[in-house]
């Protein structure tokens, strides 16, 4: 209303401003038809506020031409036929062109509604396509919801997750009432879309659909309309339908009810395998630190050694106890890495330290090799988690003994490079494929060359890059073909400027 009346005061003044131009032109040039300039005004008046003010702006320019234009000059009685038609020719206009542009006004909107629809649903579409378990597919749908109704939405009678990760059983997001008739709605049989508004105790409206009646999985929609009439109820109704129909189209093309199960089984197995793995690893290493233990006692013992076939025997068991152990422990990181990702405990460490360290723990496994060190002697203190680097490092000498021929040599280097510590290890072993080099940190992946060669489960190298990035690294490996050996390179963030602090025992 208020636009309204500010749009009749502003045609008025042009009608004012219009009518100075005429008799001020008049004086200077008699116009014959000049009052057919107030058609401008009245165009204007239609087009950007509608008919009322259009009419007003009409009747203003006729009693404006009557009064000062023509005779006789300042009266509004009107003597001539001409003047008539005139105001008959305006009010017509006036009428004619403010349900052209209100009809135009409603098509570009409708256009423009349409448009960001479309958008909002190709956006959807996506995001829904890259969605890769069930909770992404419900954040997906709700968060699409709110941004085309421009209210706020809620997922509800759905298996979304747990409570804290969720708040969709907080009453402060939605009350109690309307979750127990969303649950009434979910449990029911009825396949028909249906939904029903709430009333709450304050008095505001909450809508509830189905999202898709042949896929109760989905769930349904909590939509709070606030304290609105019901007019404006029911108009909101009838777009959230009309969103619904697209919406459902998109999920049933691109199948989502079969998605969302396929996830929660997925999650599920994910859980089962990550919770066997640890159990089955925690429940192998006491025996098998036993056995290792005993080996090691036995291959020393005086009257092994002298005998050169129990020497051989012992050897044997300690080497393959020891590869177990390795085994049992990948596996324990691997399940640490999967469910609650990996925790560090940073602390200052020399990286000469972890290099001798990861060293000297793979002793045994790297003796078939030659070890040449090289690490210099003013390298900056880095601050990481020293265990987890020194694991990452060791899987990299591992797999570097693994793959090279018995008695080549392993180069390890340490040095300080554009404010990094780089750690590289090379071997003169069987190298990377492009392929190999492109797949290298994956969970379980090996080269299909050594499948039938050599033994490994394919999570050594997926482990150092989760260790390495964890702490702020990174890790890349060069190789300029089979059989051309490989460079595995470990980058750390070096903290130069901290450390003369080291001095004084601070850890700032």
């Amino acid at each position: 209303m208020r636009e309204k009346i500010s749009g009749i005061l502003i045609s008025i003044a042009l009608v004012a401003v219009m009518t100075a131009f005429i008799v001020l032109s008049s004086q200077i040039a008699p116009l014959s038809h000049g009052t057919i300039l107030y058609l401008v005004p009245v165009l204007i008046s239609a087009i950007r506020w509608g008919a009322i003010p259009a009419v007003i702006t009409a009747i203003a320019g006729v009693a404006a031409s009557a009064f000062f234009i023509y005779p006789p000059l300042y009266s509004l009685r009107i003597t001539d036929p001409q003047h008539i038609l005139d105001l008959v020719l305006f009010v017509i206009v006036a009428i004619v062109t403010s349900q052209l542009a209100g009809n135009l006004n409603r098509q570009a909107e409708i256009a423009r509604r349409g448009e960001i629809d479309m958008r909002a649903l190709y956006a959807f579409s996506r995001r829904l396509a890259v969605s890769h378990d069930a909770a992404e597919i419900y954040a997906a749908i709700q968060e699409h919801f709110s941004s085309v109704i421009q209210r706020k939405v809620v997922l509800v009678g759905a298996d979304i997750g747990s409570q804290e990760k969720n708040n969709t059983t907080d009453d402060n997001v939605v009350p109690k009432l309307v979750r127990r008739e969303a649950a009434k709605i979910a449990a029911s049989d009825d396949h028909a879309v249906g939904g029903m508004v709430v009333e709450t105790d304050t008095g505001s409206y909450w809508l509830l659909r189905v999202i898709s009646p042949r896929t109760r999985e989905l769930g349904i929609i909590a939509i709070d309309l606030g304290n609105r009439s019901r007019d404006e109820v029911d108009a909101i109704i009838q777009h959230v339908d009309a969103v619904l129909v697209d919406a459902m189209a998109t999920l049933e093309r691109l199948d989502i009810g079969q998605a969302i199960t396929e996830a929660r089984m997925r999650s599920e197995t994910n859980l089962l395998r990550e919770a066997l793995l640890g159990s089955v690893s925690h429940e192998l290493r006491t025996p098998l630190a036993s056995i290792l233990g005993a080996a090691t006692v036995l291959f020393q013992a005086p009257a092994i050694t002298k005998d050169t076939r129990l020497a051989s025997l012992a050897h044997v068991v300690r080497d393959e106890a020891e590869r177990l152990n390795n085994d049992i422990q990948n596996l324990l990181d691997a399940t640490r890495i999967s469910s609650k990702g990996v925790i560090t405990h940073l602390e200052w460490a020399d990286p000469g330290d972890i290099v001798n360290t990861a060293i000297e723990r793979r002793r045994q496994r790297l003796s078939g090799n030659r070890i040449l060190l090289d690490v210099s002697r003013d390298l900056p203190f880095v601050k990481v988690d020293q265990i987890l680097i020194e694991q990452a490092l060791g899987q990299i000498l591992d797999n570097a003994a693994k793959y090279s021929p018995s008695g080549t040599a392993i180069n390890v280097m340490a040095r300080s490079q554009d404010e990094r510590v780089v750690i590289s290890v090379t071997d003169r072993g069987a190298g990377l494929t492009k392929e190999e080099q492109e797949r290298l940190w994956e969970r379980f992946y090996r080269g299909e060359r050594h499948l039938m060669t050599v033994t490994g489960s394919g999570l050594g190298l997926w482990i150092a890059h989760a260790f390495v990035v964890a702490n702020g690294g990174n890790l890349k490996a060069v190789s300029e073909g089979a059989g051309c050996g490989t460079t595995v390179t470990i980058s750390l963030p070096a903290h130069i400027d901290v450390i003369p602090n080291l001095a004084d025992g601070s850890d700032e």
